[in-house]
């Protein structure tokens, strides 16, 4: 495993990282499995482990203290999000700011994360959804001040909205946020352009997000696939998203090299950003952990293949069901 420093919080994070959402957000989640898939992501080297309190209701969280608790010998970086009061995903303009993160809000749940953590101080806290046009409000500097002041985290970061990556560039320039969490994939390409100067600017941490398209740059989708009720993917990859999607995936295939697998490029695409602090990738079987850290080694992709890949850049707006 290689390592990359997350921005101005100084932390040594794998360049590969393990996001539990589908541990307990998707169907097909074992939670045997996943315990065993963390404690060997753990101990092949990976050390960024992200989780969200929205993830079951804490059960992420908790899944993840399990494994902090069984490896008390290794510097394991803990990631973890507010849910929005309101319960809406995205952030929306409209909403006012506590109506989402009201200071009573933000710091009953940091206590529930740390419980469940069982830590006394979180690494990296983030808002599990934001909007540009709160930067300027009092009560969120007080907020984000007094979690550090106290030691309830390390760090603060933000959990951009999808297909929104500009919608944070203000925030970041407070002063307060130490980390970005934002979409960035060979589909969603956006980050590039605004964004991620302003985190090279400013030495703001990269968490690079949803590597796989949510699944469609595994490989394994087809146009028959389907989803249970309740699973969050069935709404996302319905009819009309589930064949525009693999009409794209069809035509990367066509530039995708002997010997690489489509996951492997799409990780490794990612890998090849030097503003990128850490991809987090679900992983919630071994064989899954295995193949995935190893493409840290791997590297980035050479300059032509890059290249080609710039071609693959889809360009899209928020819709009703992709949050």
């Amino acid at each position: 495993m290689r390592n990359r420093t997350l921005g101005k919080t100084g932390f040594s994070v794998s360049d590969i990282g393990c996001g539990l959402w589908g541990m307990s957000g998707w169907s097909g989640s074992d939670d045997a499995a996943s315990l065993r898939a963390l404690q060997l992501a753990a101990d092949l080297g990976c050390n960024f482990f992200d989780t969200a309190w929205a993830y079951g209701e804490g059960k992420s969280d908790a899944f993840l203290g399990k494994t902090l608790a069984a490896n008390p010998d290794k510097r394991l970086c803990s990631a973890s999000k507010i849910p929005p009061k309101n319960r809406k995903w995205p952030a929306r303009p409209t909403y006012d700011y506590n109506d989402v993160f009201p200071a009573d809000h933000v710091f009953a749940h940091a206590d529930l994360i740390r419980r469940a953590l069982g830590v006394d101080t979180i690494d990296l806290l983030q808002f599990h959804v934001w909007d540009d046009t709160w930067t300027d409000r009092k009560e969120f500097r007080d907020t984000v001040e007094k979690l550090k002041r106290d030691k309830i985290v390390h760090a603060f970061g933000l959990s951009l909205n999808r297909w929104q990556p500009t919608n944070g560039i203000q925030a970041i320039r407070t002063g307060l946020v130490d980390a970005v969490q934002v979409i960035y994939n060979l589909f969603d390409q956006n980050p590039e352009d605004e964004l991620f100067p302003a985190c090279q600017e400013l030495n703001i941490g990269v968490i690079a997000r949803v590597p796989l398209d949510e699944g469609s740059l595994g490989g394994k989708m087809t146009r028959d696939t389907t989803f249970p009720d309740g699973d969050w993917r069935k709404g996302y990859f319905n009819p009309a998203n589930l064949g525009a999607t693999l009409d794209r995936v069809d035509r990367l295939r066509e530039d995708l090299p002997p010997g690489i697998t489509l996951p492997e490029l799409a990780i490794r695409f990612i890998l090849s950003h030097p503003v990128v602090s850490t991809i987090i990738v679900g992983m919630r079987k071994e064989e899954h952990v295995r193949g995935n850290l190893a493409l840290s080694d791997a590297g980035s992709l050479d300059a032509a293949l890059l290249a080609k890949m710039r071609k693959h850049r889809w360009e899209r707006s928020p819709a009703p069901w992709s949050d």
